[in-house]
Order: structure tokens, then sequence, then C-alpha cells
């Protein structure tokens, strides 16, 4: 077989040079025959790759005329391994600033996943269907959503080697997760209202604007951690959602564009916003739910100090299964500060807000997500009857 550059698509700047192609056939000293395929790179270096049929090895070279006609063929000893590719992805990510929390997931699904399945192979030999396949594999013990996580790391792995010359394109980008069915579909951890009432109820004054704040605006604890007070404004009612503060202490940006938003604050929160101005500890970064030295509060002590006594002093807890030194039975916190998120998001489902206006308060990257965490909350079967049988209503009264 022979190709030439006469096959590279028109307009391709060839400079009269053409690259000879052929298949080979081998005989191993074992007795068994191969298919060698040889042709040249970019470069003009001479490369070749074994193949156990004929078909596979004029398949292959088709593909890598192509490739060099377009000037992004790699070479398979010119690739380099997923660990080799995984160090180079977690390197670039710390050296463009992202936030620590951020790389070391990173690391997490490259170490836990990504380099026991497939660390030692080669990127230049990995294709749509064996990354599939790992994908697959992988489902069969983490949720859909670490697979769909794990795969965006791994299709970042591939675009950063993709940059440094190492692989063609990126086989990961036509892989494909199902959906989560109904039955996987966890149901969401929140306070009832009964619940939620008495955890306001039982909050100490201290403490009032920022579990009334986490209450009525849905915002993550992060982003309570790094609110500033420039980025509240009174007058208007608003909260803007500006940075975030990781688990490391460290301000950042939202992580994504959607992160960025406006959120709009009762007169209730307004008050007592306005009074904790007045008491906040003061700090360099003007936060305004800091620790008592000013600086940003730990996640942890939010928890441990602030919403878990809240919690048990409500009554909004669980027995642990130990007793106290009175034979008392010890009680624990129910809820996460996350669940106070999903109460916020409920409370504007049940306020009949769209959900595209629910996506934007809640800060999703996309109205899916929304749908994803939320789906169930919204409007059901009865709801569509009754609002059908309200067109048939007014139609039939107009005839």
């Amino acid at each position: 077989m022979e190709i030439t550059h006469g096959n590279a698509p028109p307009g391709e700047n060839i400079n009269r040079i053409y690259l000879m192609a052929k298949v080979r056939k081998r005989l191993l000293p074992s007795g068994k025959v191969t298919w060698l395929a040889d042709y040249r790179d970019g470069a003009g270096e001479r490369r070749s790759r074994q193949f156990a049929t004929k078909k596979a090895a004029d398949a292959f070279l088709v593909k890598a005329q192509h490739e060099v006609g377009h000037g992004t063929h790699v070479a398979d000893s010119a690739s380099v391994t997923v660990n080799e590719a995984c160090r180079l992805w977690i390197d670039r990510a710390a050296n463009d600033g992202l936030e620590r929390s951020t790389v070391d997931q990173y690391r997490q699904h490259a170490d836990i996943h990504i380099k026991p399945a497939l660390g030692g192979r080669k990127l230049s030999k990995l294709t749509t269907p064996a990354i599939q396949k790992f994908a697959d594999d992988l489902g069969k013990s983490v949720s859909r959503v670490m697979v769909r996580k794990v795969l965006g790391s791994l299709s970042g792995v591939f675009d950063e080697a993709r940059r440094q010359g190492f692989i063609a394109n990126n086989p990961v980008t036509a892989v494909k997760v199902g959906r989560q069915s109904s039955r996987e579909v966890k149901e969401l951890e929140m306070p009832s209202k009964t619940e939620l009432a008495a955890i306001l109820n039982s909050t100490p004054d201290r403490h009032k604007a920022f579990i009334w704040t986490a209450v009525f605006t849905g915002m993550r604890a992060s982003e309570l951690r790094g609110l500033m007070w420039q980025d509240v404004d009174l007058d208007a009612g608003v909260v803007h959602v500006r940075r975030r503060a990781d688990r490391y202490n460290n301000i950042g940006f939202p992580k994504s564009r959607a992160g960025t938003r406006k959120i709009p604050v009762p007169p209730s929160v307004v008050a007592l916003l306005k009074g904790w101005r007045e008491e906040c500890p003061a700090g360099e970064l003007n936060l305004v739910f800091p620790n008592g030295a000013g600086n940003v509060e730990n996640h942890g002590n939010l928890l441990a100090r602030i919403f878990w006594p809240i919690q048990i002093a409500a009554g909004v807890s669980v027995e642990t299964g130990e007793t106290d030194d009175e034979g008392s039975p010890v009680m624990d916190a129910k809820y996460s500060m996350h669940a106070l998120r999903h109460a916020a998001a409920s409370m504007f489902i049940e306020q009949r807000m769209t959900p595209k206006r629910i996506q934007v308060l809640m800060g999703h990257s996309s109205i899916q997500m929304t749908f994803d965490v939320y789906g169930k909350l919204f409007p059901q079967d009865e709801d569509d009857a009754a609002a059908i049988k309200a067109i048939e209503d007014r139609l039939l009264a107009a005839r």
C-alpha cells in the first residue's frame, strides 16, 4: 500500500513533498505473521507500528497519514503514559493558580480512579471505546455523578497533553454517561418547616445574622465565609456573591461564572445585618462573618461551634447510640450547612419561582443541574392537570 500527500485535503501546503507509506508483511521467529505499517511523520521521521492483521494496519495508515496531512499526528513513541500526563496536568493546574482544594480534588481523581485503571497506557493508544469501558466499569463502584467528575478530570489530562504535543485528539469528549434513574436520585436532606422554625428560634443573637442569611439566600457555606461588607447593599436589600473561601480559608472567585450572582434578601435579614455590622469583628478582609480575630472562619468551626449546637438546642437532633455520665442519650445534630441551602431552594420553588430564576439564585452552571438536584420539588402532574383544566374553562367560556 502506498499513500502520498496527494491524498491530503485540497489547499494543504505540501510543498510537493511526497511521504511514502506502506504496509509490510513480517514473519516473527516464532512463525507468527504480523503486519508492519511504515510511514513518515510531519517532521519526516520514519515511524512504524505493528498489527495482527493487514486490515488493521491499512486502517491505521490511512488515519495516520490524514493526521500528518493536517499536522495533528503524534506517534506512539512520542506520546506519554497516562501517569505522566496526569502529572503534567496537575502541575499546570497548580501553576495556573487554581484553588488548592481544586488541585487536591484533581489529584484524588487521578490517584484513586484514573491511574490504577489506565496509568501505564500510552495516551495515543487510548480510544473512545476504551475510555467508555473505563467509565462503565467505574460506574459499577461509584455514583454517576462521580463518574462524570472523573471523566471531566481525564478530559483535562488529555487537553493538557494535546497542548504539549503528546496526543492528537481527546477521546473523552465522545464518551457518554447515562443519567441517574429515579431510584438512584437521593432524597434531599433538609429541615422541615417546623425544624427550620425551631432552628431560627433557637439561634443566639450573635449568630442570627449568619443563620438568617444562610436560610433566606441559599448561599453556600464557602460563599458565606468569603462574603465581604462591600458585597452587601443593605439599602437595596441585595447580597452580591463575588467570592468564596475554600477549605484552606483562601479567598477566591466562585468556581464558575454562574456562581457570581445577585440575591435579594428580606427585611428581617437586612435588619439583622445592620445590627451585626456594628458588632462584627474587624479585619483586613472586611468579612461579614469572620472568626473572632476578623479572619476567615473555618468551616469546621461553623459546624462545631455554631450550627450543630443550635440544632441540638432546637431539638433538631438524632441519638448517637451513646449515653453520657448520667445515663442520658447523647444527641447529635441532624443536618449539615448544605441542608439550609436545600431548604432555601425548596422555599423558592414553593413560591412558584421559575426554574431559570432558581438556577440563577442558586448559582448553578446549567438549568439541567437545577432539575437534577431539585426536580422532584417542582409542581407535578396534579398541578399540570389543574392548569389544563383552567385553560379549558377559559376557552369554553369564550365560545
